[in-house]
């Protein structure tokens, strides 16, 4: 009996890059105290009003069949909020709820791509998009960005791997660097789709967590409306990763052929999550900044630690949960240095090598501990990274 390719070869046949992650589950699991920086959970739970709407909804009855699409009243809400943020006309035909962001981005690659056709993603990257793309049985193809552009792609970079393609994906906020794409990047990406008949997949959801500069969706770009998936989730934006309910918006033609599809997979979302979901939405950008300043906070922690040495440097943290770091100073790889920090201190950090061959030298920190275990937990990522660079 044989499995398919598709499922045999999801990570490329090498590591799916949590390795560090998984050692320290198994010390954690063994009994050893570990400070865990590696992955995008919040400390803080899902607040206490959207539980309590969760559960009025269940004890209501909704906890039957809901509408695939997703229910009429969180696809408006959904539409609302994306009118708003970006000046786009979009109505609950633009929009499709899915279990989580992670289930979106499978199925706006299943919509724009065929078995064989190449999917564009950048390098760093979330580890799961390649993956994602081979899941649809497309063939993934990185497009590096560089550190000393601070991980803001390049136009013509993505122009060189363009021809032939089908699809790209990017994501701004970014997952691992924390960079916020400006303006001018989204304008040079946007010619590109145009020039090269791209399909654009934008992953947002990290729009709620933006300390420098502005979130710019490129669906509000000149000529990109038709062209552009969104992807979104209650994941990050309201401390919601385990209810699962994210969405996608696009051109309506594009969400009628992903509602065949969810019929078809994953069947919908669960009613009562969808309505507290839309209550949750309904809190509004107060709400939002709530769940996100604890991060803002830790960001501003994190600079004044950094600041006045060179063993350690910060790529530019515009947004999202994380901090990327420059360790290439003290002559370890991403791996090695995570590998040996985790052995010494028990703390544990992503290698950018998880992310992809354009964070080598780099480590992933996520700011997603009480703050004051968060300085403790930095301060000895400096001074250990500071002794290997004496010594290299």
């Amino acid at each position: 009996m044989h499995l398919s390719k598709r499922i045999t070869t999801l990570t490329g046949g090498g590591s799916d890059g949590w390795d560090v992650f998984n050692r320290a589950r198994a010390m954690i699991a063994a009994g050893t105290a570990v400070t865990e920086l590696t992955i995008g959970e919040h400390d803080i739970r899902t607040a206490a009003p959207i539980l309590q709407d969760m559960h009025a909804s269940a004890m209501g009855g909704h906890t039957g069949y809901a509408s695939v699409p997703g229910t009429a009243a969180l696809r408006d809400t959904v539409a609302r909020r994306i009118a708003a943020r970006t000046g786009v006309p979009t109505t609950r035909d633009n929009v499709m709820i899915t279990p989580g962001g992670q289930a979106a981005l499978f199925a706006a690659h299943a919509a724009v791509c065929d078995p064989g056709d190449t999917a564009l993603y950048l390098d760093p990257y979330y580890a799961t998009y390649p993956g994602t793309i081979r899941g649809v049985s497309a063939l993934p193809r990185a497009v590096r960005t560089r550190a000393e552009d601070a991980f803001q792609p390049r136009a013509g970079d993505i122009a060189e791997h363009a021809p032939g393609a089908r699809s790209l994906l990017i994501n701004s906020p970014n997952n691992p660097t924390g960079v916020v794409y400006s303006r001018a990047t989204l304008e040079g990406i946007a010619r590109v789709c145009a020039d090269h008949d791209l399909w654009l997949i934008s992953d947002e959801v990290y729009d709620t967590q933006v300390w420098e500069g502005e979130h710019i969706s490129p669906r509000a770009l000149p000529g990109m409306a038709e062209r552009t998936l969104v992807v979104g989730s209650m994941s990050k934006s309201h401390a919601m990763t385990g209810s699962r309910c994210g969405w996608i918006v696009g051109p309506a033609e594009v969400v009628a052929h992903l509602i065949n599809l969810a019929t078809h997979t994953t069947y919908g979302v669960p009613g009562f999550i969808q309505d507290a979901s839309r209550d949750a939405l309904a809190r509004g950008p107060a709400f939002e900044e709530e769940i996100a300043a604890p991060f803002r906070r830790r960001r501003a922690l994190a600079r004044r630690l950094l600041a006045g040495q060179n063993a350690v440097r910060l790529v530019p943290a515009q947004g999202a949960m994380y901090l990327m770091l420059d360790i290439r100073a003290t002559g370890l790889s991403g791996d090695g240095f995570a590998n040996a920090l985790l052995d010494a201190h028990h703390i544990a950090v992503m290698p950018g090598e998880s992310f992809g061959q354009a964070a080598a030298g780099h480590i992933r920190v996520a700011m997603t501990i009480e703050d004051t275990a968060f300085q403790s937990a930095l301060r000895t990522v400096i001074e250990f990274a500071q002794r290997h660079a004496k010594a290299a």
